[in-house]
Formats: C-alpha cells, sequence, structure tokens
C-alpha cells in the first residue's frame, strides 16, 4: 500500500507503463450518489500521465452504467470500451474499461476506469482533479506533480 504523504513525479513513471495495487479508498460520485466505493483498485502509471485507478467491477454500481458503441485503442492496454451514464443521458464516455487486455495487464481486465472530468472522483477522501484535455482521464491529486501532458502543445512530448 501507498504512503500517502508521499510525492510523485509523473516523470518518474515508467513506459511502457505499470499496473500497481493501491489499498486506500477510492470513491466516485455523480450529483452526490456513489456509483463506486474500492479499497481493491489498482492504478496505471505512465510517464507524463497522472494515475488512472481502475475499480473492480463488483464496486461498481453496475445498474447506473450503460455499454456505449464507443471504443478506442492503446498501444499498450488493447481495445477499450466505454459506459455512459444511466441516470442523465446526456453524459456519455464517463468511464471505460479493458474486456481483453494486452498480456501484462490482466490486473485491470473488466475493472472501470472514470473520468474525474465527468464525475466526481475522490483519492482517499480528496477530491481528484481531471487532467487536462481529458483524453487520458488521469486523476491529479495534491500528492502528484506534473506537467502533465494531455493539454493544449503537449501532444508531441
Amino acid at each position: 500500500m501507498r504512503n500517502e504523504l508521499e510525492s510523485e513525479s509523473v516523470w518518474d513513471y515508467p513506459r511502457p507503463p505499470r499496473v500497481e495495487s493501491d489499498g486506500r479508498n477510492i470513491r466516485v460520485e455523480f450529483d452526490g450518489l456513489t456509483m463506486a466505493e474500492s479499497s481493491r483498485a489498482v492504478r496505471v502509471l505512465e510517464t507524463s500521465h497522472p494515475p488512472v485507478f481502475y475499480i473492480p467491477p463488483e464496486d461498481v454500481e453496475m445498474s447506473l452504467l450503460a455499454p456505449s458503441r464507443r471504443t478506442t485503442f492503446c498501444e499498450f492496454k488493447g481495445e477499450a470500451t466505454y459506459w455512459d451514464l444511466v441516470r442523465d443521458p446526456g453524459v456519455d464516455s464517463v468511464a471505460w474499461s479493458y474486456p481483453q487486455p494486452s498480456p501484462g495487464f490482466e490486473q485491470i481486465r473488466d475493472s472501470i476506469a472514470f473520468y474525474p472530468s465527468k464525475v466526481d472522483c475522490f483519492v482517499a477522501g480528496e477530491p481528484a482533479k481531471a487532467q487536462e484535455g481529458d483524453f487520458y482521464g488521469g486523476w491529479i491529486t495534491s500528492e502528484i506533480r506534473g506537467p502533465f501532458k494531455g493539454g493544449p502543445g503537449t501532444w508531441g512530448w
């Protein structure tokens, strides 16, 4: 388990990314409704990106999510599928998952990652800020230092 007082630079994270367990309480809410809560989440760490937390589906209120038709491909993790919010049809692609992740990423199979720009995300009670640009979906907390890839002018990093 991580020491909550440690500070991390995203430039110390590896490429290709690494998956690691994180025993802190991870909570996701929408409009005050708890969508997910877990102390069994894992996080994916990749150079220049804030961590992304993946929550086991058993700890997610899956009745609040509906499969989207959207898919994307990550060179490391494989094909991602997306989830829309059922409660508010105007909120599309609030989360994603990897039903068949690439070798080395089996630990995130079927786990759900949420965009902190679309729902409220918390790490050990601390609200997470969204990574600029929203493509990568990273969670920025006080322990994480940048600069972060994702915003204007950073795509060539």
